[in-house]
């Protein structure tokens, strides 16, 4: 009986080893397995081969300030009471219209006077005149004195220097009633009228804000190796990341043809400083905007995006190949379908497309799609999109 014990308790043992050791080597197979796979297993991701693409560059402003050239104040040029306002706001007028009348009681008065003196003063050249003329008659037969002569000339003279003065004096009246019409200085929109009908304002007061905003303009500084690729005359578009452009701090008209927060802006550069031609690290660019839409008025804006209206031809990757915010590096798929993470130089973009103007070469491969999680030396298969999906599906 002992015996038997003993053979069965044996072969349990060996029983339980032999399972362990079965055991321990499914997992050992499994986990080579796995290796193996791991090491075998390709990842599926979307690129796009490096070209020469045809590129309008495009940059975001956070702010830009818009001004205009053209505003200007309508002012009163003598003391007077507003008797009658020819226009309301957002009137259009034209340099030299009149906008206001005003009306100085004064000045009537003073002309009536004016023509009173001048009347005196005719009639005193006159009767100066016919003496000074006797006077010299006489003298020419040595019929009277030199002294008499003299006083007769003197007294012409100072009559005819009367006479002028009080036509003068009349001008001057007739200057200041004219300027009871208050005038428009340029042409534009009534931004604003600051005085109603009936009030009294004194000479200098601002009595209409005066605008033209059909063309506006700003400013932004540019480093030397891009402002050398403009020029005076370079053409762009202007255009707005959101809505806010319907705001307006003027009230100002619409003009038809208008496409709201999708209007884009013709834009051109009208000065550049310094010069082209002289040695500087920063220059000042100076654009006008064509807003004859009547859309944006002097005001600041942001989420601007200025993009040029002329083609630049360069090297490009899509937007989407760059991995980092900074779009200093991209994902390069090598003759043997591992990844490279490389550095690269990039320059201006169009939005779609980055020109590259070091780190990579025409023809190769990039990635495409999302690059998280990625690392060197993963294997790829790669799917071409875009216009390179018509040349090779796959790599």
């Amino acid at each position: 009986m002992k015996r038997l014990y003993v053979v069965g308790l044996v072969l349990i043992l060996i029983f339980s080893v032999a399972m362990i050791s079965y055991g321990t080597w499914l997992n050992k197979k499994g986990e080579n397995q796995i290796v193996e796979r791991m090491e075998n297993r390709t990842i599926p991701l979307q690129g796009a081969k490096v070209q020469v693409h045809n590129i309008k560059p495009e940059i975001v402003l956070d702010t830009i300030n818009l001004n205009s050239d053209e505003m200007a104040d309508t002012v009163a040029l003598i003391d007077g009471r507003i008797e009658n306002i020819f226009v309301r706001k957002n009137s259009g007028v034209r340099r030299g219209d009149v906008i206001v009348q005003l009306v100085n009681e004064e000045i009537p008065l003073k002309i009536q006077q004016a023509e009173s003196s001048i009347a005196k003063a005719e009639a005193q050249l006159a009767n100066a005149k016919n003496n000074y003329a006797r006077y010299t008659r006489l003298m020419d037969r040595d019929a009277t004195s030199k002294e008499k002569f003299d006083e007769a000339e003197a007294a012409y003279l100072a009559s005819e220097a009367a006479l002028q003065e009080a036509l003068t004096i009349k001008k001057q009246l007739l200057t200041q009633s004219a300027k009871q019409d208050v005038i428009a200085p340029i042409d534009g929109e009534v931004l604003i009228l600051y005085k109603t009908q009936g009030s009294y304002v004194t000479a200098g007061t601002p009595i209409a804000l005066i605008g033209n905003f059909s063309r506006l303009i700003f400013s932004m500084p540019v480093e030397d190796k891009y402002a050398q690729r403009l020029s005076i005359g370079y053409r762009a578009e202007l255009s707005f990341t959101s809505g806010q452009i319907l705001r307006k701090a003027y009230d100002t008209e619409y003009a038809a043809g208008n496409k709201g927060h999708e209007q884009v802006f013709p834009i051109h550069v009208i000065e550049i400083t310094p010069p082209l031609n002289e040695t500087a690290t920063l220059r000042k660019i100076v654009w006008e905007v064509d807003n004859r839409v009547g859309l944006l008025e002097q005001q600041a804006y942001s989420g601007v995006i200025l993009k040029s209206a002329h083609n630049r031809r360069v090297l490009a990757v899509p937007l989407a190949a760059m991995t980092d915010s900074n779009r200093k590096s991209v994902f390069v798929v090598t003759a043997d379908n591992t990844l490279e993470l490389r550095e690269v130089k990039t320059g201006s973009n169009d939005g779609d497309f980055i020109e590259i103007i070091s780190g990579l070469k025409e023809g190769e491969i990039v990635v495409t799609s999302a690059t998280e999680g990625l690392e060197s030396g993963m294997k790829v298969t790669v799917t071409l999109t875009g216009g390179d999906a018509n040349e090779s599906e796959t790599k």
